[in-house]
């Protein structure tokens, strides 16, 4: 009989073959469609709905989008453009808007006439959504009528239906993710605002007004903001340097046609010594680069090598230039619109198009060369700090070698004060970089020493935004870091490039106490991975330890609790019919207040610990921040913690 079974089971045929019907596919495999079923697919469901609005924009038909996060964390994004036509499809025999509401693959983007440029090429974004959604409506202001439709985990309710008389045009979208599906419910208002804010400048004069009905502001207000961008790229350059000194007064900016490709690309140069360098193709952030990107640092490198080889400002300098040098300190945004764009890499966002890399040089190349030459005094300010950041170069790689030549040196080169875990294999190992010795000590003894290893960090490392990259490396604490991790910096691509081969653990968890210098201390740790190590962020092997903030205790009972709710929550919990006050709670200072015993079952024990993964949403958004906050400007540092402190939590 079980024989039998077996048999049976391993059998292939015909019938083990599955169609999946219409969005069915979508709902099986949602990861195929958008990316994940966290937090940033959730996200995703917007921009798929908003992209419709903005090509409806790019198309000369749209001048408003609104975005509106609901109580109940439902979307709606509403439109000022011609709406989804609704009349009958000749060849599916129903309206066009359960088409495209309902179908693959079905949209006005591959018919080169009705969008000439535009986002979304597939033909999957709203009806994604659809199919994700638990329910959707979609509502279409079309030649004087309102018509309507809903649907529920994609399938239609009823048939397109007239709800009423217009004078106004445009689309209105609200959905339910479906709970089912997603791990995350919770939209996040500042994700939502960076996108928004994003889209407005690589699309000047379009107003896009974001509103969160969950919250209200001081005023009664609904919390929101309205995004409208006149300079585009200009102001976007401008924004992401507010916190930096400028070399050059104002942004360059380029605005050219090569080829049937419009090219959009402003820059400028500052005093820092790091390269900012975003791009965009439709609208989408390619976070991996692509031709538009080498055509440009090619274009960029060449226009200013030859300039300065004709200001004869390079002949006294005895350090060799190269590419990397003409990019130092230097912001800038690339936009491109392409009719059928190409995209490879790991995640989709890297562009293959071999025809844009020469429309982006040409343009650059040509628009830089006037530049150069109409602005002199600006021209001899950027040649010099190509100078100046390859005489850095020299010596930060002397630095770098020097580090590395030490832990060769040094035997097993790692750090003293470094509690190893025994267990070599580095998918299973991780590391704990802990504030001060005493908590180091706590964490030492509490720990499982077979895959948990602990680094003390004394004090705060440096600042790496104010600090030349050869002065980073003389920094006790970083060197420790980069020894105790295994990794090394170059490869044979690129000798500033982070070396993986040797890394030693999968998680690197900063474990700092929940104070302000704790803030403090866990901020300039993020900033150096960010600066110095970001492929490890990429990776995903950055994390942050959520110490408990409060102990809840009655008599024998002991609970923990992570924030003021969670601990009010606790509270009441704990004193059941009694009354609230016969329970005391203790609010925990720092990491070396816990015992071994305490810090283990809140922090480190893998069954019971909150971790918090280090991601970087927006890279744009990402580097503006840490510039900011790392900075030496304080007014742009005090607004942005006067807008966020109500979220903080502060010890008086």
């Amino acid at each position: 009989m079980s024989e039998n079974k077996r048999s049976n089971k391993s059998e292939y045929s015909a019938n083990n073959i599955q169609v999946l019907e219409g969005l069915e596919a979508v709902r099986k495999r949602p990861a195929m469609y958008i990316g994940d079923i966290g937090i940033k697919g959730l996200h995703h469901l917007i921009w798929e709905v908003v992209d419709n609005s903005i090509d409806e924009a790019l198309a000369g038909h749209c001048s408003e989008i609104n975005v509106e996060i609901n109580t109940d964390d439902s979307i709606t994004v509403s439109d000022n453009g011609r709406g989804i036509p609704t009349d009958l499809h000749k060849k599916e025999k129903r309206s066009a808007l359960e088409v495209v509401m309902t179908v693959l693959h079905a949209g006005g983007k591959f018919d080169k006439d009705t969008y000439k440029v535009s986002g979304g090429l597939h033909g999957v974004g709203v009806s994604c959504v659809n199919a994700l959604s638990s329910k959707l409506t979609a509502t279409v202001h079309r030649n004087g009528i309102i018509y309507e439709q809903e649907y529920n985990r994609g399938i239609p309710a009823y048939s397109v239906k007239e709800v009423g008389k217009t004078e106004s045009s445009g689309t209105i979208i609200k959905f339910y993710p479906d709970q089912d599906i997603f791990t995350a419910t919770e939209y996040n208002y500042e994700t939502v605002a960076t996108r928004c804010r994003e889209l407005s400048f690589l699309n000047a004069g379009i107003t896009i007004t974001l509103r969160d009905h969950r919250e209200q502001e001081e005023d009664g207000l609904t919390k929101g903001e309205t995004f409208l961008s006149t300079g585009g790229l200009k102001e976007f350059v401008e924004y992401l340097d507010v916190s930096k000194e400028s070399l050059i007064p104002k942004p360059i900016y380029m605005n050219g046609e090569k080829g049937g490709i419009p090219v959009q690309v402003a820059l400028s140069y500052n005093t820092s010594y790091t390269e900012h360098v975003i791009s965009y193709v439709n609208n989408i952030n390619t976070i991996e680069g692509g031709t538009h990107i080498a055509g440009f640092r090619r274009a960029l490198t060449r226009t200013l090598k030859t300039y300065a080889d004709k200001s004869g400002i390079l002949e006294k300098v005895k350090v060799e230039i190269t590419g990397d040098d003409f990019r130092e300190g230097l912001t800038a945004v690339i936009s491109v619109k392409v009719a059928e764009p190409q995209f490879e890499g790991q995640t989709k966002t890297k562009l293959g198009n071999s025809e844009v890399s020469g429309a982006v040089d040409t343009c650059v190349s040509e628009m830089l060369n006037n530049y150069l030459e109409e602005n002199p005094k600006e021209a001899r300010q950027i040649v010099q700090k190509v100078v100046l950041a390859a005489q850095a170069r020299h010596a930060a790689r002397k630095a770098r070698e020097m580090v590395q030549r030490k832990n060769i040196l040094g035997g097993s080169g790692l750090p003293g004060k470094l509690a190893d875990c025994s267990n070599k294999d580095p998918e299973a190992c991780e590391i704990y970089l802990v504030e001060g010795d005493s908590a180091g000590g706590s964490a030492k003894q509490g720990r499982d020493r077979i895959f948990q290893a602990i680094l003390p960090l004394r004090g705060k490392i440096l600042n790496v935004e104010k600090a030349q990259e050869h002065r980073i490396y003389d920094n006790e604490e970083i060197k420790n870091m980069i020894t105790a991790l295994g990794i090394s910096f170059g490869t044979p691509e690129n000798e500033k490039a982070l070396n993986m081969e040797k890394l030693r653990y999968h998680k690197i968890i900063i474990m700092t106490d929940a104070d302000i210098d704790g803030s403090h201390i866990r901020t300039l740790i993020l900033t150096f991975f960010y600066r110095y190590m970001n492929d490890l962020i990429e990776k995903g092997y950055l994390y942050i330890a959520l110490p408990p903030l409060y102990l809840v205790k009655k008599g024998k009972i002991e609970k923990y609790a992570w924030s003021d709710d969670d601990r009010d929550r606790v509270v009441k919990e704990v004193a059941g019919n009694s009354k609230e006050e016969n329970v005391n709670f203790q609010r925990y200072k720092g990491l070396g207040e816990m015992n071994p015993e305490q810090l283990w079952t809140t922090t480190m024990d893998p069954k019971n610990r909150s971790l918090k993964q280090v991601t970087i949403e927006s890279a744009a958004e990402a580097d503006r921040l840490f510039s900011m906050l790392m900075g030496d400007e304080v007014a742009p540092r005090r607004e942005f913690i006067e807008k966020n402190a109500k979220y903080a939590k502060i010890d008086a």
